[in-house]
């Protein structure tokens, strides 16, 4: 019988084991979650991005994927000090984030963003631009304030989320993530609330997914084999949490199937909880009904380490620490494969170091004014 002990720990034992992403072998199942952190004037990522990502993969994060870098594409964002993943300074700057961490033993891809219809007409970094998406609709039921994305602009934007993605694998990064959650454009194509359309990416859940399937194969298409392209999504919108994409796991299933066939090697499930059940008549949550419905590998996210959800940070509340069996618990029945942590990592950069050593008495209380830091 093994005895637990501060060095080996039962979340050592869960966590630290190594997992390989399609060519790529991480350290142990520890992921940093992507946060929007606006500390990158002009969209470049200087040496306090720099430390801030090294900080927390010399920590013992396995794998970081970053906060959301726009693409190449005008209409891709809303500010001029979110980080862009296209120009010579930023993919400069980018390529010394990559290096940072690999010297402090993580591994690490970039979030690739397109916001869509969140975008307001005369936002920075490219204030000429239009607010696009599907429908022109920020939110089911609101009346159009935006374009309806023409073929042409589909092309476009395909085409900058390839070309970001072959970027990344030429300045070292060791994947990618697509973002296609929370109400931004992919997941604004994915939603029947903001998909109105009557051609070929409007419809049926199949039809729906064709918009983002046509992005992951087209970065599948640009990048190696072996290089691991990740896929977030989730339910709920920013714009409306209640909002689900699917009410059964049939319907799931339809949404996911093109996307892992388009080439998603991994699947970043995003929650507001992760414990909670996604469907009636069975425990597992979204990770583990995405990895269920395709055979894909599976994150799970969603107020890991912390008693009550992110919506609360926005508003400046704190949040206690919550214990972390039942996460074992389920990554030990392999109900998914690895866990993303945001605000308790964005808290404490010593996290996974605490957490794998048994020191979780060390743990500190979420503070909404890390958000202000990068620390």
């Amino acid at each position: 019988m093994t005895v637990d002990t501060p060095a080996t720990s039962r979340a050592a034992r869960v966590l630290s084991r190594p997992i390989t992403l399609n060519g790529l072998t991480v350290p142990n199942r520890i992921v940093m979650a992507p946060m929007t952190r606006m500390f990158s004037p002009g969209g470049v990522p200087g040496e306090d991005v720099r430390s801030y990502y090294a900080r927390r993969a010399a920590a013992g994060v396995g794998l970081i994927v970053t906060e959301g870098t726009y693409v190449g594409h005008e209409s891709a964002g809303q500010s001029d000090r979110v980080p862009r993943f296209h120009g010579e300074e930023q993919l400069a700057g980018w390529a010394k984030v990559a290096a940072d961490v690999h010297e402090a033993g993580g591994t690490i891809v970039p979030q690739l963003w397109h916001i869509g219809m969140v975008r307001k007409d005369g936002d920075a970094p490219f204030p000429d631009a239009p607010a696009m998406g599907p429908s022109g609709l920020v939110t089911a039921g609101a009346e159009p304030t935006g374009k309806a994305m023409t073929q042409q602009d589909l092309d476009d934007v395909i085409a900058a989320f390839a070309q970001a993605a072959a970027d990344a694998e030429r300045i070292g990064f060791d994947g990618v993530e697509i973002h296609g959650a929370h109400g931004y454009l992919l997941d604004q194509f994915l939603w029947e609330g903001t998909n109105r359309r009557s051609d070929a990416y409007g419809g049926d859940p199949v039809a729906r997914a064709r918009f983002s399937a046509e992005v992951v194969a087209a970065v599948r298409e640009r990048v190696s084999a072996s290089f691991p392209v990740i896929f977030r999504y989730s339910q709920w919108k920013q714009q409306d949490y209640t909002a689900r994409l699917a009410e059964t796991p049939q319907e799931l299933e339809a949404i996911l199937a093109p996307l892992a066939a388009a080439g998603v090697d991994v699947f970043h499930a995003s929650t507001r909880r992760y414990w909670l059940p996604e469907f009636e008549g069975s425990d597992l949550n979204l990770a583990g009904w995405t990895k269920k419905l395709t055979g894909k590998q599976a994150i799970t996210v969603g107020s890991v380490g912390l008693d009550g959800d992110f919506t609360g940070a926005f508003a400046g509340e704190g949040s206690p620490v919550q214990g972390i069996d039942d996460l074992l618990d389920r990554l030990e029945a392999e109900e998914f494969d690895m866990v993303a942590v945001g605000r308790a990592l964005l808290q404490d950069p010593e996290w996974a170091a605490k957490v794998l050593g048994g020191r979780v008495e060390e743990l500190a209380p979420y503070d909404a004014a890390s958000m202000k830091t990068l620390s």
